[in-house]
């Protein structure tokens, strides 16, 4: 019996201060929940990063559309002794010794060089960054989805861990009741004392399934603190509800995940790109054909030659063109190759559609079990809770022994648990579908 009451005051004491952490803590919804994490979450942050990286690549320049314009400057000098031996016309012979000459050249201009045709390639660049823009847009939508599907994912399994609590601090409370009546009946001699140590033992088991159950709890609530990116401590509580959308059509779904689904959209964007693929490498078919110009200057010092100073300026302009005639056949390789990507990026997207399909009906077929044994499990609850009010007047007027007592008790947990997984199941398999067809609404 002093063992009980130490591990009695242990619990009482513990759950005092859950108790008081729980009335203390701030509320947290379930839409302050998305719109903290929306807006810390590291993903998302480096996903909007990727984002506009891949728009600001979308330029008529990164294509090679645009003209390359540089400036231009280069210097020589150089320090020489020179030995020049001249003859006349009269074949006299005369010798000029310089020593440390400085010679020196300064060339500066500004030149253009201009692609203006390589087979249409430049239009296919233009069109490939479009779409990986349009691939890394998807993405980032993706990231966001799965982002608030696993915050509303986590939110609720906390409600599901905190009703789990609550029923526990029930079963307790039923089990002290039934301490309670055994002592009494005991005090009288109604009863043994391995009823009233058998009862002890009920109210040490259910102590310790709480304090496991508050573990977990604590433990899904740092989940959720590490999603919104924040103190991981930070304390707070939920609500004590699961509604589940019960609205939701199987043929509905499908039909919306063909447009709207990420991995859909990426396994069709990969096609395109596939196809972008062979136009680029079709375009080296084409001769390439470019255009040069600038304006130059230059400055020449030589003391030792026959015009020491020499200056000139000037425009220069040109045209280039260079087919491929032959390449060993790399180029039919390549043609070859790309026309399987293409192939492959359309199995791709079939394949994709397929398993997208398949996992819609096995989460709606886990989405319609969900809903069923949520009627089905509130109904024993009820009829649980009643078989254990029974029991209990009973077994104060000593007409069941501990050991019906205790099943009758067990049912009613067992009924409440089976009950809040059931919802917490339908609620995620609603989510998970909802996330596939990425149309998540928290309002």
């Amino acid at each position: 019996m002093k063992l009980f009451n130490i591990r009695l005051f242990l619990f009482v004491g513990f759950s005092a201060t859950f108790v008081a952490n729980a009335q203390t803590a701030s509320l947290l919804t379930l839409k302050d929940a998305v719109e903290i994490a929306l807006k810390n979450n590291y993903n998302i942050k480096l996903s909007a990063n990727n984002t506009t990286i891949a728009k600001n690549n979308v330029t008529i320049g990164n294509a090679g559309m645009l003209p390359s314009v540089t400036g231009d400057l280069s210097t020589t000098n150089s320090i020489q002794d020179t030995r020049q031996t001249k003859v006349d016309a009269s074949g006299n012979t005369t010798v000029t010794q310089i020593n440390g000459a400085n010679n020196s050249t300064v060339n500066y201009g500004v030149s253009l060089n201009w692609t203006i045709f390589n087979g249409f390639a430049m239009f296919a660049n233009y069109d490939q960054l479009k779409q990986l823009n349009q691939l890394s847009e998807v993405a980032a939508r993706d990231t966001i989805q799965k982002t608030i599907a696993d915050v509303i994912t986590t939110y609720y399994d906390l409600v599901n861990q905190d009703q789990q609590v609550r029923a526990l601090k029930g079963a307790i409370a039923i089990s002290r009741t039934q301490l309670r009546y055994a002592n009494d009946k005991f005090q009288v001699g109604r009863a043994s004392r391995l009823d009233v140590l058998n009862a002890e033992v009920n109210v040490n088991t259910d102590t310790s399934s709480l304090l496991t159950q508050i573990q977990q709890y604590k433990s899904i609530q740092i989940r959720m603190n590490q999603l919104m990116v924040r103190d991981l401590q930070t304390d707070f509580t939920v609500i004590d509800t699961i509604v589940i959308d019960q609205k939701l059509k199987l043929g509905d779904i499908l039909s919306q995940a063909q447009t709207a689904n990420p991995e859909i959209l990426i396994a069709q964007l990969n096609r395109s790109l596939a196809e972008t693929n062979l136009r680029q490498v079709k375009a080296t078919r084409y001769p390439v054909v470019g255009v040069s110009t600038g304006y130059g200057f230059t400055d020449s010092k030589t003391p030792a030659g026959f015009a020491r100073q020499q200056n000139s300026k000037g425009l220069n302009y040109g045209l280039t063109a260079s087919v491929n005639i032959f390449d060993g056949l790399n180029q039919w390789r390549r043609e070859r190759n790309a026309k399987l990507q293409i192939d492959n990026a359309a199995i791709s997207v079939s394949k994709t559609k397929q398993a997208i399909e398949a996992q819609i009906n096995n989460y709606y077929v886990s989405y319609l079990y969900g809903l069923d044994l949520v009627k089905l499990n509130q109904s024993n609850v009820v009829i649980a809770k009643r078989n254990l009010d029974i029991s209990l007047e009973k077994y104060k007027l000593g007409n069941i022994t501990p050991l019906e007592i205790r099943e009758a008790q067990k049912n009613y947990l067992d009924a409440q648990s089976r009950y809040f997984q059931a919802q917490y199941q339908a609620k995620s398999s609603e989510i998970t579908l909802k996330e596939i067809t990425n149309s998540i609404n928290i309002q």
